[in-house]
């Protein structure tokens, strides 16, 4: 069983929310990336996502199209990012790492390359934020023969017809987006997303993460209502740049799990 399967089964199983935690590789340079990264885990993210950072990051708000500028002025390449991967899952043997990134460095790298060597490395997914369903096959299959997940997004404007046909043979979890628009924090989760989530139910067995926009532990408990996991980026990608990603998960738990940040 795949790592991301059997981590949701053990949240469901201890009546736990979930927390998938974005970090992009290499910012500001590989050493102090993997520091906040550990920092991160150690403080008790659920999965983690890596992100490939490329330079034109349309599907991104400022935070992180500024560290992925960051990552590439220090020479990172998806090869670095790979061997992060391998020397993660040494000192951690069960955290689903999944591989966030755009369609043009993994078809750079080739696609039957990048499915070997990421599950060679350790890696347990990928989510590729512009790649159409239509046109995903391609790396979908490599992926599949490796044992690899191909994390799925499905929006507010998605019709209930194509998130069936995008989610009838989806792996692992899936990425709700919770908001049109780019990545980055906001004010408050949006107040429709019961009746999303449950709407999503009807066409998905599978965990639903909930993503794009929160951005303190008060959010996350809210957008955990009604979903299996929360996703949290720009939020996260501000705090490790900061020095305080270990912190700043700590809080993000902490609301997960109703208890007061101060406690």
């Amino acid at each position: 069983m795949n790592r991301i399967d059997q981590t949701f089964s053990k949240l469901k199983r201890e009546g736990r929310k979930g927390l998938v935690g974005y970090l992009t590789a290499g910012d500001p340079n590989l050493a102090a990336s993997e520091r906040n990264i550990r920092a991160a885990i150690d403080a008790g993210l659920d999965v983690l996502e890596l992100g490939v950072p490329f330079s034109d990051p349309t599907a991104d708000g400022p935070t992180i199209q500024e560290a992925a500028q960051r990552a590439l002025a220090a020479g990172t390449t998806l090869a670095d990012v790979l061997g992060m991967v391998s020397r993660l899952r040494r000192d951690y043997a069960d955290i689903p790492i999944v591989l966030f990134g755009y369609a043009n460095p993994f078809y750079r790298y080739g696609f039957d390359r990048i499915a070997e060597d990421a599950a060679r490395a350790g890696a347990d997914g990928l989510l590729v934020v512009d790649m159409p369903f239509e046109e995903s096959e391609e790396l979908r299959a490599p992926l599949v023969k490796h044992g690899l997940c191909f994390i799925l997004l499905v929006a507010p404007t998605t019709p209930p017809g194509r998130a069936a046909a995008i989610l009838a043979g989806a792996q692992g979890f899936v990425y709700y987006i919770m908001v049109t628009g780019v990545t980055g924090a906001r004010e408050s989760v949006v107040s429709d997303l019961a009746a999303q989530i449950g709407a999503l139910r009807q066409v998905t067995g599978l965990p639903i993460a909930v993503g794009f926009g929160v951005s303190n532990g008060a959010q996350a408990r809210d957008a955990a209502t009604t979903a299996d996991a929360v996703v949290v980026g720009s939020a996260l990608v501000r705090a490790a740049h900061e020095g305080r990603a270990g912190a700043f998960v700590r809080e993000l738990r902490d609301g997960l799990s109703g208890r007061s940040p101060a406690a």
